[in-house]
């Protein structure tokens, strides 16, 4: 089913990653083959900035990078609401409303 963003909401993409040493969040670690490093998953909590006509999404990081994300990626998914609630410190806040109505135009 496809959900209807908008801009402000928060939302959880799941990026894949290969380091020699997974992080806390980490989830799915796999060793490589040769062993020396590992393939995981991580949650990242990000919001929607902006919508793009063209079916694309703007969200923004805690650090303030912006992605470009197809709004079916089946990497991306609404925050559940306990994730809202228990994990809402891991979202970022949008700016003020003037800030990006500039950078709209």
């Amino acid at each position: 089913m496809r959900h209807r963003y908008r801009t402000g909401d928060r939302v959880v993409y799941t990026r894949d990653k290969y380091t020699t040493k997974p992080g806390p969040r980490a989830k799915n670690v796999f060793a490589t083959p040769n062993g020396d490093a590992y393939h995981y998953q991580v949650e990242k909590y990000w919001r929607v900035q902006d919508l793009g006509k063209n079916g694309t999404l703007l969200l923004v990081t805690r650090t303030g990078k912006t992605h470009v994300v197809e709004r079916d990626d089946p990497r991306l998914r609404p925050a559940r609401w306990w994730e809202r609630i228990f994990k809402a410190g891991l979202f970022p806040n949008l700016p003020a409303a003037s800030k990006y109505a500039a950078h709209s135009a």
